[in-house]
């Protein structure tokens, strides 16, 4: 009996042995079968509000005065009265020429003024004593005339003779004569004295051209503005056909020139909107100019060889900031899309050509969507057709999901200066 009990234990510890190891098995497999977890992906809610619309243009910046400083005359630059770069005002002096040969020059027509005047003054003395003479033969010859009409019927009756006749005869002809030529002298006189007033003309123009010629070797600032470099040194000869000297510029307000197409021109010119919009400038190394400008006037003509028309804009620029030359995207706001969509740019993948991005449904399952985008804002991309507001789209993490995979979907939270630059946007 006993051996039947000892027989009978073992084998039901064999039996429960046995089936504490199926069970430690079958747990095994349960836990080797369980699927694994959702991948977490970071997702972003599609945004929708009312959107300004931007538009940029590619500019320089340029004074608007630049006046250009050239020699006049011919000669040698004695000094530079201005410092490269400053400020200078309307009228001051920039360079002066070597004036000697052009003071000479003055002083030589001056005399030949004095000389013409001289010339008139007398040919002026010469019709005087002309129309004198002209006065005494006049009446010599109305004397002579009487004796003729005298002694012409005193002949006829014999009461003086033929010769006393013939005498006063000869006398008025002579007397004519001189008559004759008296006025043919005054009207010597009169043509000298036209010539001489020519003469004098031709000297006072000739002296005022002297006086211009002298002012000319001051070289004055025409405008306030800021003077540039200097291309010629003291010393050097100049003329007429040099470079500029110098250029000054008027800066405040500046002028920003940039081209627009034809079909934006159009959009805006048609809607009257050029004066009404508000521009600003963005500097070369990214930053806004702090004050804003407006629109100045468009060229007279768009350009056939690119369909572009050119536009100049003015801004307010104290304390000269803003140079000519400058490189400057000129920004506008011409209009408003309203109930714009908007994801985050990383949730938009380009495929041949085309945009995709990755929607998580309600029941957190993906799928691909091909999008129509738009405009870039900020951090963000306009989205034109394919999403609705509200979905949701996954901004990191597409690589780990397939359509139709479930994922575990956790709030895409941007950089505080990721989403100060899209509201500023």
């Amino acid at each position: 009996m006993k051996g039947n009990h000892r027989i009978i234990g073992g084998a039901a510890a064999l039996l429960v042995a046995a089936g504490v190891g199926i069970g430690v098995t079958h747990s095994r497999s349960v836990t080797a079968a369980a699927p694994p977890a959702p991948p977490s992906v970071l997702v972003a809610a599609v945004e929708q509000r009312d959107l300004p619309v931007q538009r940029e243009w590619i500019g320089t910046l340029t004074g608007l005065v630049n006046a250009s400083i050239n020699a006049q005359v011919t000669g040698y630059l004695l000094r530079q009265d201005y410092a490269e770069g400053s400020f200078v005002r309307k009228g001051q002096l920039l360079f002066e020429i070597d004036p000697r040969p052009f003071q000479a020059a003055v002083d030589q027509a001056a005399g030949q003024l004095a000389q013409a005047k001289a010339q008139l003054s007398q040919s002026q003395a010469n019709l005087v004593q002309s129309q004198a003479q002209l006065v005494n033969a006049e009446a010599n010859q109305r004397k002579a005339q009487l004796d003729v009409q005298k002694y012409t019927p005193l002949a006829q009756d014999q009461a003086v003779t033929q010769q006393d006749l013939d005498n006063a005869v000869q006398t008025y002809q002579a007397n004519q004569a001189q008559v004759a030529a008296a006025r043919a002298q005054i009207e010597t006189s009169k043509a000298t004295i036209e010539a001489s007033k020519a003469g004098v003309q031709a000297a006072e123009a000739a002296l005022e051209t002297a006086k211009v010629n002298l002012g000319f070797t001051s070289l004055s600032a025409p405008i306030d503005g800021i003077a540039g470099t200097a291309t010629v040194q003291v010393g050097n000869l100049v003329n007429v056909s040099s470079p500029a000297v110098t250029t000054i510029s008027t800066l405040d307000p500046i002028k920003a020139v940039f081209t627009v197409s034809e079909q934006e021109y159009l959009s805006l010119a048609r809607a009257d909107a050029l004066h009404k919009l508000q521009l600003k400038v963005i500097l070369a190394d990214g930053s806004e100019h702090p004050h804003p400008g407006r629109f100045s006037f468009a060229d007279r003509q768009v350009d056939p060889n690119t369909g572009a028309i050119q536009m100049t804009a003015l801004f307010p620029n104290p304390g000269n900031l803003l140079r000519p030359g400058q490189y400057a995207k000129v920004r506008a706001v011409v209009g408003e899309n309203r109930g714009a969509l908007l994801v985050p740019q990383p949730a938009v993948t380009e495929l041949q050509g085309g945009y995709e991005v990755t929607v998580v449904g309600q029941d957190n399952r993906v799928s691909i969507r091909t999008v129509q985008v738009g405009e870039r804002v900020g951090t963000k991309w306009v989205v034109q057709d394919g999403l609705k507001p509200g979905e949701r789209v996954i901004v990191e993490g597409q690589a780990k999901v397939k359509p139709g995979n479930q994922v575990q979907p956790k709030p895409f939270n941007p950089t505080p200066s990721d989403s100060a630059q899209s509201r500023e946007n």
